[in-house]
């Protein structure tokens, strides 16, 4: 059965995005962005709430752009052709391999993971992942935390009164301080 990833930027104090709605301490170095290429290859779809859509909207369109280094061209060659389905309650049209979510979440989870393929089933967006969470779909939660306390905003992971015990599975740090940390989640019964 494929994995459910939940994979982002994060502030050491916890936050996706800063209590200004700036989140341009993410940008990735070299080095950063070349593991980020390197994560997208296992995805087979990738799950995203409306604002990261709209986000991730510019690399839909991006290869048109002369100044791309190549490390931005090769993300986009991934990123492009990926399929994305995308949750949102106010948007009536998506762009590129994208669709609007037909159901729920759990709904669309079961869906995806009972549909051939080895790859990842990704989500993108900390409200859409807190939903996953409180559904107990979530297998793994990758953080890469930046060295900066942003002091509020949106948090990575969920605000909410029950216990989820992890496995650290991997580690890895940047030459920048940057901090990839990536956990398990351990369930007593299987699914």
């Amino acid at each position: 059965m494929r994995s459910v990833t939940y994979s982002m930027g994060v502030s050491l104090d916890g936050y996706i995005v800063g209590p200004d709605g700036d989140f341009n301490w993410t940008a990735p170095d070299e080095e950063v962005f070349r593991f980020w290429i390197d994560e997208i290859r296992g995805v087979d779809v990738h799950l995203l709430g409306r604002r990261l859509y709209e986000t991730m909207l510019y690399w839909e369109t991006a290869d048109q752009d002369p100044t791309l280094d190549d490390s931005m061209r090769e993300w986009t060659a991934l990123w492009k052709p990926l399929p994305k389905v995308v949750f949102s309650t106010t948007l009536s049209t998506v762009q590129g391999h994208a669709r609007l979510a037909s159901g729920g979440l759990a709904e669309e989870i079961e869906r995806l993971r009972g549909e051939p393929g080895e790859g990842e089933i990704a989500i993108g967006g900390a409200t859409l992942a807190a939903e996953a969470a409180e559904l107990d779909l979530i297998d793994e939660y990758r953080a890469v935390v930046y060295p900066v306390l942003v002091g509020g905003g949106i948090p990575f992971f969920p605000r909410r009164e029950r216990r989820v015990d992890l496995e650290l599975v991997e580690t890895r740090t940047f030459g920048s301080g940057v901090v990839y940390l990536r956990h398990r989640v351990t369930r007593r019964a299987s699914r």
